[in-house]
């Protein structure tokens, strides 16, 4: 299965979005792994945007999402889960996403674009591992609706 990392950042916990977003992720047909409510401390911002270290708009990635809750969710499907969330999400800027997609839907601005998700399978399991220890994982339970889902 491939997995995804999404994270509800703060304005999306913030605004109350927390339930319309996940109802989205499950009504379309994943499978949630983990979640869970948290407090993102300085080190753990840093390790999760460390590719951005360096830009210009660092600092602001480190201070915002550490500035308030988040919800860390790892999203499981077959292959093309990754690019099917993607598309979900909608472009970075909700002022150019798609009506339809969570940021064309609930957001306004790129710097409170509400959600993250992994860009490639392999950075769904690199992420995963800097939020999620193994035991905090539940990959392999069935749903009664997946032979619905999946052919």
């Amino acid at each position: 299965m491939e997995r995804a990392l999404i994270i509800l950042k703060p304005d999306a916990v913030q605004r109350g979005l927390i339930g319309p977003i996940i109802s989205r992720i499950e009504q379309r047909g994943l499978k949630i792994q983990g979640l869970k409510l948290m407090q993102v401390d300085e080190s753990l911002a840093r390790k999760h945007y460390g590719e951005h270290e360096g830009k210009p708009f660092f600092n602001g990635l480190v201070s915002y999402i550490t500035s308030a809750p988040v919800v860390v969710l790892v999203v499981a499907g077959k292959a093309g889960t990754v690019e099917m969330i993607r598309t979900m999400v909608g472009a970075t800027n909700p002022a150019k996403a798609a009506p339809g997609t969570i940021r064309g839907d609930f957001g306004v601005e790129i710097g409170r674009n509400l959600i993250h998700a992994s860009d490639s399978p392999e950075s769904g399991e690199r992420e995963t591992a800097i939020f999620f220890s193994a035991a905090e994982l539940i990959a392999d339970w069935g749903r009664a609706t997946d032979a619905w889902i999946y052919e």
